[in-house]
């Protein structure tokens, strides 16, 4: 396949279970679009996921390529390859602050002082409704607000795909909805093309791409 910028392409990907074949993905995704990945527990949907942002380990392989903006990740570590990943628990880092969770996954030397990066980083938070939390201790937010707390906090670390794991599942039926739209909208914005795992229907719609259901071999 070719591929321009910021496209991820999964090229004849094969994952494989001490041998035994699970199945196959050919298909590339654009800038700003989202793939939904879809089917039934244990499938394999989340070790797709692995495989894409380089934490696949034993009994678990692969075959095919991984491609990002050009490049083959299949062989790269997985903290060099930037692909950065959503959980349905947010991860936050409890210990630290809204602003030093943000901060902590920026690229070091992108700001020239800190003054000047914690300004930025209330930036952010304004862009999101979330002015005024940047010295809020995470433990103390709603899990909406950790939702995008967590998202932004992937989008600093400025990465050139997302991989999205059920990260809508433990909000509310209405939070959901308004995160989700959110999300989306970020990642349509910065062109970033991102893979998103779910079991909800709702979630593959509202992602607008393409929808692939994988089934065991």
């Amino acid at each position: 396949m070719l591929q321009s910028e910021n496209e991820l392409t999964l090229n004849n990907l094969e994952i494989f279970n001490e041998g035994k074949r699970l199945f196959c993905i050919d298909t590339l995704v654009k800038a700003g679009t989202v793939l939904t990945i879809i089917g039934r527990s244990g499938v394999g949907k989340s070790t797709l996921l692995r495989a894409i942002s380089g934490h696949l380990s034993a009994p678990f392989q692969f075959t095919g390529n991984v491609m990002l903006n050009g490049s083959d990740l299949s062989d790269k570590p997985a903290h060099l390859r930037r692909v950065g990943v959503m959980f349905q628990d947010s991860l936050l880092f409890e210990h630290m602050t809204v602003e030093e969770n943000i901060a902590f996954a920026m690229p070091k030397g992108k700001f020239g002082s800190k003054e000047a990066r914690n300004e930025y980083i209330a930036a952010m938070l304004e862009n999101v409704g979330l002015q005024g939390l940047q010295k809020r201790a995470v433990s103390s937010l709603s899990g909406g607000q950790q939702a995008r707390i967590s998202l932004l906090r992937t989008l600093s670390s400025e990465p050139n795909a997302i991989l999205l794991d059920e990260p809508f599942s433990k909000l509310d039926s209405n939070l959901r909805e308004q995160i989700r739209r959110w999300t989306f909208e970020q990642l349509k914005h910065q062109n970033i093309p991102a893979v998103l795992v779910t079991h909800d229907s709702d979630d593959a719609v509202s992602a607008g791409g393409e929808i692939i259901e994988l089934t065991t071999c």
